[in-house]
């Protein structure tokens, strides 16, 4: 928005012209900052740039009106130029008092190979709100570009078994060195980011008594909700990770959680709700913050390994309710950022009576274990080819949690060799985007000030730089 002041000089003394203009800024700084707080759009692509010209980009626009009264609108959005012939959207929404609008539309992208941008632009009376977000197509004859895009990110692993070969080193972590961990993996390509979660507490659905007030769990960040603090080294580690990934143009799906595990309660989503919200507030204008990671995991029975009929359809119930409420709660937030849930990949078919209500309003599944499907289940193909089916049916979009870890005979993990992990990139190639559990304890980049777990760890970020530096060198040698 461009403002253009005019004063008169002729009869103005200097002292009392400089007085005038010092008045005329401050009014217009106050009333921006009001417009500021009062309105709010946002941009989001899914899936984040970079993708393939096999998937097609879901665009993503809100309004927040903050206002006490109604207020009309005029979205324009607009591919690469701001022009009639460019214009991919035009509407007036009239947006309700402390209400969001979001306006979303699919861009086929078979066309689009190379660097482009969306721009949102819209307008409230006399002011003029704009956002950019560039994203780069990839030509690819898969939909996946067979690489890790991203990965999970967790602050202290929540198993002392599992994370026996990094929870120590972790621990000692500062908040510049987490800015350091965001730099390696942006060396790497992996520029989606999931936070684990923000707190700590390892109860179980159906084996706690806890509520909003009595929850006991430790946070990650400087909570204002509950006054435990994780015993790590960093001050605010969620802050340290999203202002860093701010300046690479990363995103960070925030993880709201955790409540309990597996727990979709009426009790959880409550807590959900006043988590992120304080969430939102603290980090919300930070550019990288993508959208809400829901911590606690599912099966894909979709009913947590309850024992009876009764019990299953309770669970099941439970979680399309929760999602149902959290999804309406944070498009009062922020309606263009979409919500991630993480299940494993087995038992999907005793959920088919359940998934497409939840996937309704749950914008990305983002599924694991496909490479340990037991016996008797689908195979980790046909699972995935279900996934998608459910997900393009209901409108939502379908991801890969790739495990680039093993287990040792003592349940603690180590990281899988890369030619495992290039076996699923491979394999799995009808995923849009690929993220990986998890970065630290398993990749440690030699240049880094700390080590995040075993040697292991530094020899698989050496090994899947090099497939990445070959992988780009192929397509380089391809486009010629």
């Amino acid at each position: 928005m461009k403002i253009i002041i005019t004063i008169k000089r002729k009869r103005l003394p200097g002292t009392l012209y400089f007085k005038k203009i010092t008045a005329l800024l401050l009014v217009l700084v106050l009333s921006n900052v009001s417009l500021a707080q009062n309105n709010r759009i946002g941009l989001t692509l899914i899936p984040p740039s970079p993708v393939t010209n096999k998937v097609d980009l879901d665009i993503r626009a809100g309004i927040v009106n903050h206002e006490s009264q109604p207020r009309d609108f005029e979205l324009y959005i607009y591919l690469n130029k701001e022009n009639k012939k460019s214009l991919l959207h035009f509407s007036r929404p009239h947006v309700k008092a402390n209400s969001g609008h979001k306006v979303q539309l699919i861009l086929p992208t078979s066309d689009k190979v190379g660097m482009n941008k969306v721009i949102l632009k819209v307008r409230s009376g006399e002011k003029m709100y704009s956002e950019v977000k560039e994203f780069q197509v990839i030509e690819s004859d898969t939909r996946s570009a067979r690489q890790i895009d991203g990965a999970w990110v967790g602050i202290y692993h929540c198993s002392e078994t599992e994370g026996k070969h990094w929870n120590k080193d972790i621990a000692k972590v500062t908040d510049a060195q987490w800015q350091e961990l965001v730099r390696s993996m942006n060396s790497i390509a992996m520029n989606t980011i999931v936070l684990q979660e923000v707190f700590r507490n390892d109860d179980y659905v159906g084996k706690h008594s806890l509520t909003v007030e009595s929850y006991a769990g430790k946070a990650f960040y400087p909570s204002n909700l509950y006054p435990g603090r994780m015993p790590v080294a960093a001050n605010d580690p969620v802050e340290a990770i999203l202002s860093e990934a701010d300046k690479h143009d990363m995103s960070v799906m925030v993880g709201v959680g955790l409540f309990a595990w597996f727990d979709f309660t009426s009790e959880s989503l409550e807590w959900h709700k006043r988590v992120a919200k304080e969430l939102w507030d603290r980090y919300g204008h930070h550019p990288s913050f993508y959208g809400f990671y829901v911590s606690e995991e599912s099966g894909g029975s979709l009913d947590n390994w309850e024992l009876t009929t009764e019990a299953q359809m309770m669970r099941k119930r439970q979680i399309v309710e929760f999602f149902r409420a959290f999804k309406a709660y944070c498009n009062r937030l922020a309606p263009e950022k979409p919500i991630m849930l993480a299940t494993n990949s087995m038992g999907i078919q005793q959920a088919l009576d359940t998934y497409p209500a939840l996937l309704q309003n749950l914008d990305i599944l983002c599924p694991f274990g496909f490479a340990r499907m037991p016996e008797g289940d689908l195979s980790g193909e046909e699972a995935a080819t279900l996934l998608q089916q459910l997900c393009d049916d209901a409108g939502s979009h379908l991801w890969l949690d790739l495990e680039a870890f093993l287990f040792n005979p003592d349940q603690s993990l180590y990281p899988r060799p890369v030619e495992e992990i290039i076996h699923d990139l491979t394999l799995f190639d009808n995923f849009e985007k690929i993220l990986c559990y998890q970065y630290p304890g398993f990749f440690s980049d030699p240049k880094a000030s700390i080590r995040v777990g075993e040697e292991k760890a530094v020899k698989l970020f050496k090994d899947y730089k090099a497939y990445l530096d070959m992988l780009k060198e192929n397509r380089t040698k391809k486009n010629r």
